[in-house]
């Protein structure tokens, strides 16, 4: 099964940024179908076909999947509120999109899920992404070739993950850090779109769901004391027990852009750990942290060192 044209939800993001770059180097033409297309010219100055979609309603997406080989859907939120709500944003528009694949001729369709995603989960978050499966099953049947995605935290330059706490750790004073004990594998976002880029090349992964995961199993206060470590910080990390944690996550859930929320809190009640690591079966190494962010944070570290002494240095020196 051959796919040349790739239609790509939510592929100006983080994940999708990586996802576009590797099907294009592979020789696949690549659109990123979008409500905002202003925002992205640098993707069509890369050569990647920028689709403005009104809605995500199964008329228009039937239009718009017209022509492509593959669908890839990654989009998604942390969070209930502004950015959507997971009804709609995870099992609606994966309905939709399962079902105009099926009404569009799709050949395949590559669907981003989430690690311990399940219609009885512990979280809203982890339940919407079940139901979300669920319903892609449910709409494609035999006529579209599935492929599921289920990753544990990613990583990489720029993610939300190790650089939010790269943020967090310059405020002054200790860091209260809730659900210190929650158990992640974090996974290199190059080898998550390697992954997709495998399954789509392949008949034999229809059907399929991989766990991704990364080679190192950490707890959340591992991964703080791993960025702070390599900002060359010291920094006090004052682990949070259960109830403390609560709290920390309903006064936050309150906060603009919930930083961390009680749906949060919940979703970390379950280890962040890959049963059966798809990467492996997919023939994929899985790419050690530090081969990543190590020189990622310390590039963070030099570039906060050269602002702090250029803001020493006499205007004249500088050429101002």
């Amino acid at each position: 099964m051959k796919i040349e044209t790739v239609c790509i939800l939510g592929g100006s993001g983080f994940v999708g940024g990586h996802l576009v770059n590797r099907l294009g180097a592979a020789g696949m033409r690549c659109s990123v179908a979008t409500r905002y297309p202003h925002r992205h010219r640098e993707l069509q100055l890369g050569g990647v076909r920028v689709v403005p979609v009104s809605s995500f309603d199964r008329y228009e997406l039937t239009r718009l999947f017209e022509g492509y080989d593959a669908v890839v859907n990654l989009i998604g939120i942390l969070n209930n509120g502004f950015g959507g709500h997971f009804e709609t944003v995870h099992v609606g528009i994966a309905a939709a999109v399962a079902e105009s694949c099926k009404a569009a001729g799709v050949k395949r369709l590559l669907h981003m899920s989430a690690l311990n995603a399940d219609p009885d989960g512990p979280s809203e978050y982890l339940r919407s992404k079940g139901r979300a499966e669920e319903a892609v099953w449910r709409a494609a049947t035999r006529d579209v070739g599935v492929t599921m995605f289920r990753p544990s935290v990613i990583f990489g330059p720029d993610d939300s993950f190790f650089n939010r706490f790269a943020s967090l750790l310059r405020l002054p004073g200790p860091l209260p850090l809730a659900c210190p004990e929650a158990r992640f594998a974090p996974v290199y976002v190059g080898d998550v779109a390697e992954a997709f880029l495998r399954s789509a090349r392949s008949s034999h992964t229809i059907g399929e769901v991989y766990e991704l995961c990364g080679p190192q199993v950490m707890t959340l206060r591992e991964v703080v004391a791993y960025t702070a470590e390599r900002l060359g910080m010291r920094k006090k990390i004052i682990g949070l027990g259960a109830g403390l944690s609560r709290l920390q996550a309903r006064v936050l859930g309150w906060l603009p852009g919930k930083p961390f929320s009680m749906d949060n809190f919940l979703s970390l009640q379950k280890p962040s750990v890959c049963e059966i690591n798809g990467l492996l079966r997919l023939d994929i190494t899985p790419t050690p942290l530090d081969a990543v962010m190590s020189p990622e944070l310390s590039g963070r570290r030099m570039r906060a060192r050269y602002t702090w002494y250029r803001k020493l240095l006499p205007g004249d020196f500088l050429g101002k």
